[in-house]
């Protein structure tokens, strides 16, 4: 077992500023390493990640969202397990997945990414993350709710406040408050809504999760709220720190732009890719069941064990040349990528893989798609470097790009 000495700590500004080179240390000596401030073991190789989040063993439970995730969603189905796990889950995949998303959604994702790109594309200049990236997913998740898109200013203040709440491992006072404060105000929002949809259903998804039944089985308006809740945040936040990774890496590889562009069946590619290089899930907790030994010693039971997503998906033991961009690489297998037998772990694995996966990749393929349509010759604004912020969650924090307006 090692201690943290021996790497930088993940709450320094060292780790903040760029967290591969302490990923790289941890990896080679420190596997396993107690870290004091967050009172977790921290497990940074991809086979000891791959195995908490497979748990084939049940060695590994999802208690720790208790006070994790609770505080600001409300109970979700992440902390369920068994057959309450697999019953809530059968409530709301079907929407995310097959006929539901194509016929229902796919339509509603190319809209809300031409509205966007509509406000700019005749400007022959943008930020990504701003005028894009950042509003995108969330207008698609409100949009598909049947919320109102007037009110995205709110629905993206409540899910960064949330977001913040969830990386908050110095446990600042008032971030911890404001995430709560934000599970008080989204219930009041969301409520009569729910209520509202029960009376008069519509064909939306909330109207969907209303009316869906399992076994005898119905989501309760605190079942559909915390869902709703954890859809914009997990929905929000990744994908917008998805497509501005995948343009920042592109942007800083020309012959692989130049390839992506030309062929847009390669939009996958670079999203598994940029998945696997710069995740924008760093971090997830788990809690362990039992005592396990990983790579560099052994767990107790009832512990925090943190996976570091982010350097497991370097793992030179996993990986050739990892610290790579590579969209071409052989040992990434861009068909299973968004399933749970994805060899990357940007999604989780497991019972509690990711259930947005195919959305995100709808969203990311058509996104992606029509941004390189409307900006064919895209370049970084002159003189810019795009830098990553974040520990938990990471991504560019702005992406100035120029382009030469496309007629029509």
């Amino acid at each position: 077992m090692s201690t943290a000495q021996q790497v930088p700590d993940i709450l320094s500004p060292e780790f903040a500023a760029d967290p591969y080179p302490a990923y790289r240390a941890m990896r080679e000596t420190a596997p396993l390493l107690w870290h004091e401030a967050t009172k977790s073991y921290i497990v940074s190789r991809y086979e000891d990640v791959e195995r908490v989040f497979k748990d084939k063993a049940g060695e590994f439970t999802t208690d720790n969202y208790a006070w994790q995730l609770e505080p600001v969603h409300g109970k979700t189905i992440l902390q369920l397990s068994g057959r309450e796990h697999a019953v809530r889950r059968a409530l709301v995949a079907p929407a995310f997945r097959g006929s539901d998303l194509e016929q229902k959604f796919l339509p509603v994702i190319e809209r809300n990414s031409r509205e966007l790109i509509d406000a700019f594309r005749h400007t022959g200049s943008a930020d990504l993350v701003d005028d894009y990236a950042t509003r995108f997913p969330v207008n698609v998740i409100a949009d598909m709710l049947g919320l109102d898109k007037a009110d995205h200013p709110r629905f993206h203040r409540w899910y960064t406040a949330v977001i913040a709440f969830l990386g908050n491992l110095s446990g600042d006072a008032e971030v911890t408050a404001a995430g709560e404060r934000t599970r008080v105000e989204f219930a009041e929002y969301m409520l009569p809504v729910i209520r509202e949809r029960r009376e008069k259903p519509g064909d939306d998804l909330l109207s969907v999760l209303c009316s869906a039944e399992v076994d005898g089985v119905r989501m309760s308006d605190e079942d559909i709220k915390a869902f709703c809740s954890l859809l914009l945040a997990a929905g929000g936040e990744t994908t917008d720190k998805a497509i501005a990774g995948i343009f920042a890496n592109l942007l800083a590889h020309p012959d692989q732009l130049a390839a992506v562009r030309a062929d847009h069946s390669l939009i996958p590619r670079a999203f598994a890719e940029t998945l696997r290089f710069t995740p924008p899930v760093h971090m997830i907790m788990r809690q362990s069941a039992t005592e396990v030994t990983l790579s560099g010693g052994t767990v107790p039971p009832g512990a925090t064990v943190t996976c570091l997503i982010g350097a497991a998906n370097r793992d030179e033991r996993r990986y050739a040349d990892p610290d790579r961009f590579d969209i071409f690489r052989d040992d990434l297998t861009t068909t299973k990528a968004f399933s749970a037998a994805a060899d990357h772990l940007a999604f989780a694995l497991g019972r509690h893989f990711c259930v947005g996966a195919l959305l995100a990749k709808a969203e990311v393929e058509i996104g992606v798609g029509q941004l390189l349509d409307a900006m064919p010759d895209v370049r970084l604004a002159e003189g810019f470097q795009p830098a990553e912020q974040g520990v938990f969650t990471r991504g560019p924090q702005s992406l100035p790009v120029r382009f030469t307006p496309v007629a029509g």
